[in-house]
């Protein structure tokens, strides 16, 4: 992940869940080369989907913020899934999106922080 440029969207709709974002940031900003947030959660995935983003994750979405994002996503060769790997992301939820190199790293570090105490 050091040289790779993740993407994210803060749970602001879910204040709630700031308790659990903040430690996601904090992980991700030491191990990636930066991280930037957009705004949208379908321009995020485009641009995972093109290249100029090499990840991305956010903690809480609506089905209709991830739909056309998650097509465009997958049918570039990318990799989108929940938080957790599993594949049906049609819910919403939280999502992990990643070129393939860099999804199942950004997984496996987000998991490693749910399991912590």
């Amino acid at each position: 992940l050091d040289r790779s440029l993740i993407g994210t969207g803060f749970p602001f709709k879910v204040p709630d869940l700031l308790p659990d974002y903040l430690p996601q940031l904090d992980a991700v900003l030491r191990r990636a080369a930066g991280v930037r947030r957009a705004g949208a959660a379908a321009l995020d995935l485009c641009h995972v989907a093109d290249g100029r983003f090499d990840g991305f994750w956010e903690l809480w979405l609506a089905p209709w913020d991830i739909a056309a994002g998650t097509l465009i996503v997958r049918e570039a060769g990318g990799v989108v899934t929940t938080a957790d790997g599993g594949g049906d992301v049609r819910a919403g939820g939280s999502i992990v999106a990643g070129n393939p190199a860099i999804h199942e790293r950004l997984v496996a570090l987000l998991a490693a922080l749910r399991e912590s105490p």
